[in-house]
């Protein structure tokens, strides 16, 4: 039996002049997407605790001294949100630049049109603007590590530690510009602790963290979601039933997902479901 949790008491938020019921203990986020307004978000993840690393969804709540994080600020009863403010904007455009001048953000999804739609140059840093570019990290078959796009959302540290997988193969290393992604005395990936689940590939949002197909696909220039199509099946390997979603372009299988909304995998998978499907 799946015990039923308590209704939840609905509070009445102010949204860019509109008002909107969302049930209490939502987030500006949950009441802004109530109201339709369309929040920029990269460190946000629906089945991770938000870690406000990003500030690229900062809103303007009426009273309050600073901006707000959306992902992670509770709304409360008759709170007034600016999503679209001059402040919020700026604040937003000045973050994408930053991020913009030190990270290749080729790969993630809507960067490009975010920078568009608030008029961010990152290029008015500099040519000797400093940057986290390196090679990209190939040791093992399966996943790519790209920390040239890394913005230090985070979240795959947490998908690897206490909120899913509690692997703990990686983590936080170094200071300041120098902060990256590594693994215990920035070991190879085969010599650590990882279980090769890639719940943490699930969860990047830059595409730092990418299928090894896929990589190679990149590389050679035939990588193309618009030829893909998507189709969720069940894992044939256990009895547990996860859900997966495979994405298939010309007739193969190029990678695989899984639905963050599923009850029973909530996105995640194992090395099995996420890796094997060679004998399709």
């Amino acid at each position: 039996m799946i015990p039923l949790q308590p209704p939840r008491r609905l509070i009445d938020v102010e949204i860019d002049g509109e008002t909107v019921r969302v049930p209490e203990g939502s987030t500006i986020l949950d009441a802004c997407a109530a109201a339709g307004k369309d929040i920029p978000t990269l460190c946000y993840g629906d089945t991770l605790t938000p870690k406000n690393a990003c500030r690229v969804c900062v809103v303007e709540v009426e009273g309050a001294r600073t901006l707000a994080p959306a992902c992670s600020r509770k709304a409360e009863k008759g709170m007034k949100v600016g999503t679209d403010t001059e402040r919020a904007r700026q604040s937003r455009k000045v973050v994408l630049e930053l991020l913009g001048s030190s990270v290749d953000m080729s790969t993630t999804p809507r960067a490009a049109e975010w920078v568009e739609e608030y008029d961010a140059d990152p290029a008015r840093f500099g040519d000797d603007a400093a940057t986290v570019e390196q090679p990209a990290k190939v040791d093992n078959e399966l996943y790519v590590r790209d920390y040239s796009k890394c913005i230090m959302c985070y979240k795959c540290v947490d998908a690897c530690g206490d909120q899913w997988q509690n692997t703990f193969a990686i983590g936080v290393a170094g200071r300041g510009f120098d902060t990256t992604i590594s693994t215990e005395f920035d070991a190879p990936l085969t010599d650590s602790a990882c279980v090769y689940c890639g719940n943490c590939v699930e969860v990047c949002p830059t595409g730092a963290l990418s299928f090894k197909t896929e990589f190679d696909m990149r590389a050679e220039g035939t990588w193309d979601e618009s030829k893909q199509t998507e189709t969720t099946t069940i894992c044939s390997y256990c009895g547990v039933g996860c859900n997966l979603t495979l994405h298939v372009q010309d007739n193969k299988i190029v990678k695989v997902t899984s639905p963050h909304d599923n009850p029973v995998t909530k996105g995640n998978l194992c090395v099995k479901g996420r890796f094997g499907y060679g004998y399709v």
